[in-house]
Formats: structure tokens, sequence, C-alpha cells
């Protein structure tokens, strides 16, 4: 669902798991990232080093990072890393994550 919503504004989806992510980040520099925060949003946190170290290298706020939440929120109110631009609710709708991977993106 994710891959295809993604796909809808013109991107290349790559689908990781939080294990092999790393890797696959060193190895490029996405527009995006769009991570799964599970039950507890702490799914994902050991990618966030990586994640920051993209953007100092780029100068700028890329990858966009989304976090998919089961919980409503901004970043700041969910106590989420500072590297997390958003956070859509699930259940994933492409009426709410459409918006935001466009927004996010283009800024870039």
């Amino acid at each position: 669902m994710v891959s295809k919503i993604v796909e809808k504004s013109g991107l290349k989806p790559i689908s990781e798991t939080p294990e092999t992510a790393e890797k696959t980040l060193t190895g490029q520099l996405p527009c995006a990232v769009i991570l799964d925060g599970g039950p507890d949003n702490k799914d994902c946190d050991r990618l966030m080093s990586a994640i920051d170290a993209l953007r100092r290298a780029s100068g700028k706020p890329l990858p966009a990072v989304i976090l998919l939440s089961t919980r409503n929120g901004t970043p700041e109110s969910l106590g989420l890393s500072s590297v997390v631009d958003a956070v859509v609710a699930k259940p994933i709708t492409p009426e709410r994550l459409q918006p935001v991977v466009d927004r996010l993106v283009g800024r870039g």
C-alpha cells in the first residue's frame, strides 16, 4: 500500500526491513524515508543516527522522514527524534499519506 502511494508521487520506492535499511541508506541519498514505527514508534530508532548523518552530509534536511504511527500528533508532541519531519497515523490511506509525501518531497 505505501509503495503504491509513493509511486503516485512519481518516486521509485525501495522497501527494506529495519535490519537491512541502514546498509541501503549508506549507498544512496533518497529524497524521502518512510518508517513504520511499529506499536510504540520505536521500531526504527536505530536508523535515526544514519539518517541524521545523511542530512548533515547533504547540508539539507534530506532525506525527508515520515513516521507511520499508531498515534496522531506531531513529531514534537509524540516525543520523537528531531530527524522525523512528519507523522502519519495508521491506518495508512492515500488521502493521509499522499499529501505529506508530496509536500516533503517538493521541498527538496
